[in-house]
C-alpha cells in the first residue's frame, strides 16, 4: 500500500558554504540608525558567531518610530531652485514635490532578500541607489554605492550625513542552540561533503545502485563521529506508525502537504506574515529576516553580522505552517536564548558549575511541538521520518538506504536528501552508519509528552537553554525579572489543550509513553 507515494518535500543544499559569505558586503553596506533598535537587550548579546548570507546585496532600511517615509520625484536641481517656495509644511521635508509615493510594506526583491522589519514598513532598495532618490531624516545611510550626493544647504529636513550608527552590545556564544556552539559549528562544517554535486550524479547514473564515496575539507576526528553515529531504536515503532497513519488518512504526503499546509506564499505574504508575528510576540526590530532557497531546512535562526537573523526557507513556506515555523525559531529558540543571557548558566563555564544536562533534547523537541501546535491535523510525519531515516542508516549502505526510505518516499531527489542527512560525515557509504542529529527531535518531543502534566512550560521558556528536568532544582536559583514568554504560552489550559491534541492525532497514549521513557 505504500508503494508508489510521491513525497514533494524538499531539503535544499547550499551549492556554496553559507557561513563563508557576509551578509552584506563592503560595497553595498546599509546600515540603519534609528531610534528603535535592539540596544535595549541584555549585555553581550550581538557578537558575530557566524554568517548565512547568500544574496549578492542585501538591504536593512528602518523608519523612525512614528513617522511615515516617502520617496520623492524631483525635477533637476537647477529648476528645483528657481521653483521652491519659501514655506513648507511640516511633513513636507522639501516642500511640494511632483508625483509624490507612498512607500508600501515590504514586496518580492531579488532572490536572498534581507531585511530588518521595525515598527514601520522597512524600505527596499536594490543597488545602485539613483542618485535623484530623496529619503527624509529618518534614515542615516553608509556605504559607497548608495551614498546619497550633497545637497544644497537649505532650511527643512534633510537625509543626514553619514552618521555612524550606535553599536548593539555583543551576543556570545551561547545565544545559539546548543550547549557549545563554537565546538558544534565545527563538527556540522566538517560533515558536509565537498563533492555532494558529482556524487549525486554518479548515483543516479547508475540507477541508484551506487554507494557514494564522500570527500570532505576537513574531516572529522574518528572519535567524535563515533560519538554521533550511535543511532537509537526507542522510538522506532512510533516513527513508522505516525508516518503510515499520515498515508492512511491521506493517501501520499503531497495531499496532506496540500490539505493541511495550504499554498505556497510569495516573498510579499511571508514578510507581512512575519512582521504580524514579531508584533505579536513584542519583538519588532530585534531580528533580521532573511528569505532564500538555499537552505537545508525550513528555517534557522542564527547570529549575521552581529544581528539575531531568521533566515526562511521560501520553497517551503506555507499557507498554515509558517506560523508554526515561528513559534518554532522566535517562540522558542530565540525567546529562550535571550533569557538564557539573563541566567547564571549563561555561559559554558556556569553550565558545568550548576551542572545542567545538554539542553537537547529539549531544544529541538519543544520548538518542533511549538511547530504543529495550533495545527488542524498535527501529525508529527517529519520529525518521524528524520527519526526513522537516521537509525536504518545505522544498519544500512547507501543504496539500501535509498531503496528502503522508498516505502514513504518516491521522489528520488528528495529521498537522496534525506539520505545524505542521515549518511554525512562517512566517507565511505557502503559501510553502515549514520549522522544521529535528525533523531532529536522525535526523541525530545515524546520525552516532554510523556512528562507534560508535570512540566512548568512557563519556566522552561523564562530559565533559558535548560532541560526539562533540569527545571524544578534550578528555579530557585534564577533570575525572574525581564524575561521574555511567547504569546501562546500565556494561556496554560489551552496550551494543554493542544498538547493533548498532538497525543491523540498521532495515536499516542500515556501507557505508551510511560512505558518507554521512565
Amino acid at each position: 500500500m505504500l508503494e508508489g507515494i510521491r513525497v514533494t518535500e524538499k531539503l535544499h543544499w547550499p551549492e556554496q558554504e553559507s557561513t563563508n559569505k557576509s551578509l552584506l558586503s563592503p560595497g553595498e553596506k546599509l546600515i540603519i540608525d534609528c531610534e528603535d533598535d535592539v540596544s535595549h537587550l541584555a549585555s553581550g548579546i550581538l557578537k558575530d558567531i557566524f554568517t548565512t548570507g547568500t544574496s549578492s546585496y542585501n538591504v536593512l532600511l528602518q523608519s523612525k518610530e512614528e513617522k511615515k517615509s516617502q520617496l520623492h520625484k524631483p525635477s533637476s536641481p537647477a529648476r528645483h531652485r528657481r521653483h521652491r517656495k519659501p514655506g513648507r509644511s511640516p511633513g513636507s521635508p522639501r516642500g511640494k514635490e511632483q508625483n509624490p509615493r507612498k512607500i508600501k510594506a515590504p514586496g518580492p526583491l531579488d532572490d536572498g532578500s534581507c531585511c530588518c522589519l521595525s515598527k514601520q514598513p522597512s524600505v527596499f532598495v536594490s543597488n545602485p541607489l539613483p542618485g535623484h532618490v530623496r529619503f527624509s531624516s529618518s534614515f542615516a545611510v553608509s556605504g559607497s554605492s548608495l551614498t546619497p550626493k550633497p545637497k544644497p544647504k537649505a532650511k527643512g529636513h534633510y537625509l543626514s550625513a553619514l552618521a555612524k550608527p550606535k553599536q548593539p552590545p555583543p551576543v556570545p556564544k551561547n545565544f545559539e542552540k546548543g550547549d557549545d556552539p563554537a565546538r558544534k559549528l565545527c563538527i556540522l562544517t566538517a560533515i558536509k561533503p565537498t563533492n555532494l554535486d558529482r556524487e549525486k550524479a554518479k548515483f543516479f547514473k547508475a540507477e541508484f545502485a551506487y554507494d557514494p564515496q564522500f570527500e570532505y575539507a576537513n574531516p572529522t576526528v574518528p572519535a567524535v563521529l563515533a560519538k554521533h553515529g550511535q543511532a537509537s531504536d526507542r522510538f522506532l515503532k512510533q516513527s513508522v506508525n505516525i508516518m503510515e497513519r499520515t498515508l492512511q488518512r491521506y493517501g501520499s504526503y503531497e495531499n496532506f502537504e496540500q490539505a493541511t499546509g495550504g499554498c505556497l506564499l510569495s516573498k510579499t505574504r511571508i514578510w507581512s506574515h512575519v512582521r504580524k508575528y514579531m508584533t505579536k510576540e513584542g519583538c519588532l526590530g530585534e531580528i533580521v529576516v532573511h528569505l532564500t532557497e538555499d537552505l537545508l531546512s525550513r528555517a534557522s535562526m542564527t547570529v549575521v553580522n552581529g544581528c539575531p537573523t531568521l533566515t526562511i526557507n521560501v520553497s517551503t513556506a506555507r499557507e498554515h505552517w509558517l506560523e508554526g515555523m515561528l513559534r518554532h525559531e522566535i517562540g522558542t529558540h530565540y525567546f529562550r536564548g535571550i533569557n538564557n543571557l539573563q541566567q547564571p548558566w549563561s555561559n559554558w563555564t556556569g553550565r558545568k558549575k550548576y551542572g545542567l544536562r545538554p539542553n537537547n533534547p529539549t531544544e529541538e523537541g519543544l520548538a518542533s511541538i511549538h511547530s504543529v501546535l495550533f495545527r488542524k491535523d498535527p501529525l508529527l510525519w517529519r520529525a518521524a521520518l528524520l527519526y526513522y531515516t537516521v537509525y536504518q542508516a545505522s544498519q544500512m549502505s547507501f543504496s539500501q538506504l535509498f531503496q528502503d526510505v522508498g516505502k514513504f518516499v518516491k521522489d528520488p531527489n528528495t529521498r537522496w536528501d534525506y539520505c545524505v542527512r542521515a549518511k554525512r560525515g562517512w566517507t565511505d557509504t557502503s559501510q553502515p552508519g549514520c549522522f544521529n542529529k535528525d533523531q532529536v527531535y522525535l526523541d525530545g518531543i515524546l520525552q516532554i509528552l510523556r512528562y507534560r502534566d508535570s512540566i512548568d512550560f512557563h519556566l522552561l521558556t523564562t530559565l533559558g537553554k535548560v532541560s526539562f528536568e533540569d527545571v524544578e532544582r534550578l528555579k530557585t536559583l534564577a533570575v525572574t525579572e525581564n524575561l521574555r514568554v511567547p504569546h501562546f504560552l500565556q494561556d496554560n489550559e489551552r496550551y494543554m489543550e493542544q498538547l493533548q491534541k498532538i497525543m491523540d492525532v498521532n495515536e499516542l497514549t500515556d501507557k505508551e509513553l510511560q512505558d518507554l521513557i521512565y
